[in-house]
C-alpha cells in the first residue's frame, strides 16, 4: 500500500505550505515507508509515500505522461496495465510501474477510462495545461480515499483521514466507484455493474464458471516483485486463496521467496484459527508462520489500532487487532503483500444470520447491501491494519470478473438449504468440490464460517467486553445519548471505542465517516427483521446468530464431516 495526499487549488503556494504537505504526507509514511515524492504545479500539490511491489528501482511517484504535463499519484495495483500498454504503443513510459497507465489513458481517453481499469486504486490526476483534476476509487473501495474542504476553496484528497482532518473544514468518505471532476463539479459513479440495481438474477448455477472466475481473481493478483504470502485462517475463503495460488505460482509472476508458499496465521494459545490453518498448511505443503497473541496484548494495541484504522464500530476493531499484530510479524519477516479472503462473504451470504433469509430476493438484496458497505468494515479493515506496517493486502474475492459473475447466479442456489445438504456459501464449496484434484479436504472444504474475530479465540472478545466494563460506568453509559448524540453506543464496549476515536478525531465530520445501526452477526439494520429474537441480542459476533451457530446443522455434521463444535 502507499498514501497519497492531494491538495488542489489552495490560495497559499509559499515554502510554508509546501512544509505543511510534507508534514501531513509524513502522517501517511506507514503506509508506504520505502520513498516520499511531492509534486507541486502553482497552487496543487501532490505528495505520495511509497510502498514498492512493483517496478521498486524506478516506479517512484508522482508518475507522469509523456510530456509531463499530466501528473497522478496513485494508491493501487493496475493488474491488467500491460495489456493496457499494449493499447498504448504510441506512448512513450517513463517507469514500469503498474500505475503509469493511469496517465497515458487520461491523455488518450480524457475522463472515461476508469472502467477500463482491472485492479484496486485510489488515484488523483492534475491536468497541468488546465489545472483541471480528477480523482478516482475502485469499484468496491478496496483502497481507501477520503475527499475534504478548506476555507480558502481548496480540495484535499488523502487515503486516511489524519492526513486532511486538521486541514479541511469538512470532509468525508470518497464513495467506491466515483469519479470527482474539476470540471464537471463533483462526484458520479463510474461503476454501474448490474448487480447494483439489486433486481433479482437468474442465471443458472455453474460450478466451473465461478471455479474459473475466481481462479482467474488470484492468478492476476500473484503480480509481484517482492516477497508474498497468504493469510491463513483455516477457514473456507482464506483456504481455497491458499490452494489456488500455489496451484499457479510457479506460472505466475510472482516473485518468489524460498520454494514454497508462505502462509500466515495469529490466534490466542488452542484458538480455533491456529489448529485449523495449520492443518491445510500441512496439506497444502506451504511453509507455515504461526503467531500467537494474548488478551492483554491486544487490548495494550487498542488505542493504536483505533488510530490506524480510523473507526469506532465494534466489529471492525476486534477483528482489525489480532490482524494488526500480524502484519506487524509478516513485515519483519521481509514481506510486504499477502492474499487475504475478504468478501466471499458479502457476496455468498456467507455470515450465519443468512441462514434466516426468508426468500431469495431477500436474501440476494441484503448481500447487495453488504457488498456496498464493505468499504466500511472489512475492506477498511484489511487494507488500514495492514497497512499500518507497510504491508499490503490483496482481496481476489472482490474481483469485478468474480463479482460479476458470482452476482448473476441465481440467488436460490446461494440459500441455505439443509433439507438439500447446502449450507452457507454452497456454490462456492460445490466448484472447488474436485474429487480428482481436492483443492481442499473435504472437511475444511465444508467447515462452518468463522467470523475473524471469533476465530482468533472466543475470550477474545469476552476479554474485550470485561475490559471495556471495568472503564466505562453505568452512569457514563445511562448518559451516552447527551455525550454523544450521533451514533450512540448503546454499551461499554461501544462507549470505550468511542472515547478513543473522538480523542484523535475529534471534529463531526470524523464521526460522520462510521457508518451505525444496530447490527447481529455482521447483519445490515435491515436483516434483523428476518427474526423476532435477534432484536433482543443485538451483538456482531457471530455467535449471536442463535439457533444457527453448530447446533443448527448436526445432520449436515454427520453427513460431511464438515462442521466443528
Amino acid at each position: 500500500m502507499c498514501g497519497i495526499l492531494a491538495v488542489l487549488g489552495c490560495i497559499d503556494n509559499s515554502q510554508a505550505k509546501r512544509s505543511r504537505i510534507i508534514e501531513l504526507s509524513r502522517r501517511l509514511r506507514h503506509r508506504g515507508p520505502d520513498w516520499s515524492g511531492l509534486h507541486s504545479h502553482e497552487d496543487c500539490y501532490l505528495a505520495h509515500e511509497r510502498l514498492a511491489i512493483i517496478d521498486p528501482t524506478s516506479g517512484d511517484q508522482p508518475l507522469y505522461n509523456q510530456d509531463k504535463t499530466v501528473v497522478v499519484t496513485v494508491n493501487g495495483e493496475i493488474y491488467n496495465h500491460k495489456i493496457l500498454r499494449e493499447k498504448l504503443k504510441s506512448h512513450q513510459f517513463w517507469t514500469g510501474s503498474d500505475c503509469e497507465v493511469i496517465a497515458h489513458l487520461y491523455e488518450e481517453h480524457g475522463e472515461e477510462f476508469i472502467d477500463m481499469l482491472d485492479g484496486m486504486f485510489a488515484f488523483v490526476l492534475l491536468d497541468t495545461r488546465d489545472k483541471s483534476f480528477i480523482a478516482a476509487r475502485d469499484a468496491i473501495g478496496v483502497i481507501p480515499l477520503y475527499i475534504g474542504w478548506g476555507v480558502d476553496g481548496s480540495v484535499w484528497f488523502a487515503s486516511e483521514m489524519k492526513a486532511l482532518s486538521d486541514d479541511c473544514e469538512q470532509f468525508m468518505a470518497f464513495p467506491p466507484g466515483h469519479i470527482y471532476s474539476s470540471k464537471q463539479g463533483g462526484l458520479r459513479r463510474w461503476y454501474n455493474p448490474p448487480w447494483y440495481s439489486e433486481l433479482v438474477p437468474s442465471t443458472p448455477y455453474d460450478p466451473l464458471v465461478l471455479r474459473n472466475a475466481f481462479e482467474q481473481a488470484v492468478i492476476k493478483r500473484l503480480m509481484t516483485d517482492v516477497p508474498f504470502g497468504v493469510l491463513l485462517s483455516g477457514g473456507l475463503d482464506s483456504s481455497l486463496v491458499a490452494s489456488v495460488a500455489l496451484r499457479h505460482l510457479e506460472k505466475s509472476e510472482a516473485a518468489q521467496w524460498g520454494s514454497q508458499l508462505h502462509t500466515f496465521c495469529i490466534g490466542l494459545k488452542g484458538s480455533p484459527d491456529l489448529k485449523a490453518g495449520r492443518e491445510v498448511a500441512n496439506y497444502l505443503g506451504t511453509r507455515h508462520h504461526e503467531f500467537q497473541f494474548t488478551v492483554q496484548d491486544g487490548i495494550d494495541a487498542i488505542e493504536e489500532v483505533i488510530y490506524h484504522i480510523e473507526t469506532y464500530d465494534v466489529t471492525t476493531i476486534r477483528a482489525s487487532t489480532p490482524m494488526f499484530l500480524m502484519s506487524r510479524k509478516i513485515k519483519s519477516l521481509g514481506v510486504k503483500m499477502v492474499l487475504s479472503g475478504e468478501g466471499s462473504d458479502e457476496i455468498l451470504g456467507g455470515y450465519l444470520y443468512f441462514h434466516k433469509a426468508p426468500n431469495k430476493k431477500e436474501f440476494h438484496e441484503e448481500t447487495c447491501r453488504k457488498i456496498k458497505a464493505l468499504h466500511q468494515y472489512d475492506c477498511l479493515r484489511a487494507n488500514k491494519s495492514a497497512s499500518a506496517w507497510g504491508v499490503e493486502a490483496r482481496v481476489p474475492f472482490l474481483d469485478k470478473e468474480f463479482l460479476n459473475v458470482a452476482m448473476s447466479i441465481d440467488p436460490e442456489w446461494k440459500m441455505i438449504r439443509p433439507d438439500l445438504g447446502r449450507i452457507e456459501k454452497w456454490v462456492l464449496r460445490n466448484a472447488f468440490d474436485d474429487e480428482e484434484k481436492p483443492y481442499l479436504p473435504k472437511h475444511i472444504l465444508y467447515r462452518q464460517k468463522e467470523q475473524f474475530s471469533d476465530g482468533v479465540g472466543y475470550s477474545w472478545i469476552d476479554g474485550l467486553k470485561d475490559h471495556a466494563n471495568k472503564h466505562v460506568s453505568d452512569t457514563m453509559l445511562s448518559n451516552a445519548s447527551f455525550v454523544f448524540p450521533d451514533n450512540t453506543p448503546m454499551t461499554k464496549e461501544a462507549y470505550y471505542y468511542r472515547t478513543i476515536f473522538e480523542k484523535f478525531f475529534p471534529k463531526s465530520a470524523a464521526r460522520a465517516t462510521v457508518p451505525g445501526g444496530p447490527s447481529i452477526a455482521c447483519s445490515t439494520a435491515k436483516a434483523i427483521e428476518w427474526d423476532a429474537t435477534w432484536s433482543k441480542n443485538l451483538d456482531p459476533s457471530g455467535r449471536a446468530a442463535l439457533g444457527v451457530h453448530v447446533a443448527a446443522y448436526e445432520e449436515d455434521k454427520a453427513a460431511n464431516g464438515a462442521l466443528r463444535s
